[in-house]
């Protein structure tokens, strides 16, 4: 399958890490010309570069914004004022106990992993529709069905995450644009590793935690072991084509079986 996204400009934002990051090199890799985004110039600069030595002839610029800032919001779109793919990707997670988020972290959830991500869709949607392609991805997480008891707060916000999706999928139907979530299940990144470390010790080697964390936490996934980013990227990849084209309103899983439905 000959995935080519030459000419589109895409958008991905928390981007200088884990899925974010793998999904920014496989959209360049596809021929796509990749805008990165983090909150702190370094490390957004470091992320395009890494992009520019995996995929030598990849057009990538890096982007520094704090999506949470509408007047950084602001700042973003001056300078990124058009998008064909635009993938929101930032997010924040965290083991805590339910009864101990108060409304401040609340917010703080719904600020970053819901509300960032709409601010973008309002933005760039109407240009996509009027021009009759665009794509919108959003990386939501099995965690928005099956609601995790040790991050409630996270699961909400990516139950959210799907209703927002399947929202401006309607606004934008009939025009040629396509909305989706990409449903991720538990994937190997920095913060994943720091979170079995939490729920399991750190006091075994990485290959033993993980399978630990596995079988007592999330024992329920058929892969039976964590998704790697770029397995997240791929699909990312075929959704962003115009392969995808009769796609969109949808809850897209890469969740290695972990949840127990036909559908999502």
């Amino acid at each position: 399958m000959d995935i080519d996204l030459g000419g589109r400009v895409a958008l991905v934002t928390g981007s200088t890490q884990g899925i974010g990051h793998a999904i920014a090199t496989r959209l360049a890799q596809a021929g796509a010309a990749v805008v990165v985004n983090g909150r702190v110039g370094g490390r957004v600069e470091a992320a395009a570069a890494r992009i520019r030595d995996a995929v030598p002839d990849a057009t990538v610029r890096g982007v520094v914004a704090d999506l949470t800032d509408g007047e950084a919001v602001d700042d973003l779109l001056l300078e990124v004022p058009s998008v064909d793919i635009l993938v929101n990707n930032l997010g924040i997670f965290g083991a805590r106990p339910a009864l101990e988020i108060d409304d401040a972290e609340w917010r703080r959830y719904f600020e970053i992993n819901v509300l960032a991500g709409v601010r973008l869709i309002r933005a760039y949607l109407p240009e996509m529709m009027a021009r009759g392609f665009g794509r919108v991805l959003s990386i939501s997480s099995d965690s928005s069905v099956v609601i995790p008891v040790e991050m409630v707060h996270y699961g909400v916000t990516k139950t959210a995450q799907l209703a927002v999706t399947r929202g401006f999928a309607k606004v934008a139907a009939g025009t040629g644009v396509t909305v989706n979530s990409v449903l991720a299940g538990p994937t190997h990144t920095g913060g994943v590793e720091e979170l079995v470390e939490q729920m399991v010790g750190a006091d075994q080697p990485w290959e033993q935690a993980q399978r630990t964390f596995m079988r007592e936490h999330r024992p329920q996934s058929l892969l039976q072991r964590l998704i790697e980013p770029a397995e997240i990227a791929n699909m990312v990849a075929y959704l962003s084509s115009p392969l995808a084209s009769a796609t969109t309103g949808g809850a897209i899983r890469v969740d290695g079986g972990y949840v127990d439905a036909i559908l999502p």
